[in-house]
């Protein structure tokens, strides 16, 4: 496995390929060595595709890596053009140097394009600082001037900055009884559905209710995606609150409970 360098069991056709022309190289006297499976795969299910490159969570785990990760949630395109659909997207990677572990996708269009540009980068030995960097096309009928990699490097590597501490949706449960919960988003958006215990001061009026909070307190603090929690989560670090702000925001939190609450729902 490339990442991590052990022996794994991934039956790919495309590696398998590559492995077949190293053995023709070496029958006939040239020099050629396999660099490793990275495991990228891709599968369509119905209207939706899913993508994976590199180590997913579970075996980062399993081998014992040290790992950071973050969820984004962008459009396959710009959003302002017919036809965009949300993707998410989990990136991981090592919270020592930034280097990329693995990523998996999932959504409509764009998924694979994505999957296969972490690939390279893997591959590579890129860390979340070059996908800042990296230049994509862009045109809107085909992505962002912020292309959804761009997106998921500017994240992690304000995570590992300390631009924004954040917390992983996961986690949140345990945190509720001692922690102030801030939803940041509209009423609008509080009333269609929030965290348990959360108080919902939309982030245009935080400033102006921030004696609401105590400051003795931690603070988490989410939106929709992670954007506006990124914001308050700035606004309430510089007024010297302990605050996270949750990955992917109130999305992820509801694609992470929704499985668990199936989950128990199939095992009964």
């Amino acid at each position: 496995e490339f990442v991590s360098g052990q022996a794994v069991q991934i039956p790919l056709a495309g590696p398998a390929n590559r492995q077949g022309r190293i053995a023709a190289d070496h029958i006939f006297g040239r020099s050629a060595s396999y660099r490793g499976t990275q495991g990228t795969a891709v599968v369509g299910v119905f209207d939706m595709t899913a993508a994976m490159t590199g180590l997913s969570e579970k075996v980062l785990q399993r081998f014992g890596i040290d790992y950071e990760k973050v969820y984004v949630h962008p459009s396959d395109h710009a959003s302002y053009y017919p036809g965009a659909t949300k993707m998410t997207l989990k990136l991981l990677f090592s919270p020592a140097d930034g280097k990329i572990l693995g990523a998996q996708a999932c959504g409509g269009n764009g998924v694979d394009k994505r999957i296969d540009v972490l690939a390279m980068a893997i591959q590579a030995g890129m860390t979340v600082f070059d996908l800042e960097e990296s230049e994509l096309c862009y045109a809107p009928q085909y992505g962002s001037a912020k292309d959804p990699v761009n997106m998921a490097g500017f994240v992690a590597a304000g995570v590992l900055r300390g631009d924004q501490p954040i917390v992983h949706a996961g986690e949140v449960p345990s945190l509720i009884d001692q922690t102030q919960i801030v939803d940041v988003r509209t009423a609008a958006e509080f009333a269609g559905g929030s965290i348990p215990g959360a108080i919902n001061i939309p982030l245009e009026s935080l400033r102006q209710r921030i004696g609401e909070l105590d400051r003795s307190a931690p603070v988490i603090a989410y939106c929709a995606v992670g954007q506006r929690g990124y914001m308050a989560t700035r606004l309430l670090l510089q007024n010297d609150f302990q605050v996270r702000n949750l990955s992917g925001g109130f999305t992820t939190w509801n694609q992470v409970h929704s499985e668990a609450s199936l989950a128990k729902s199939l095992c009964k």
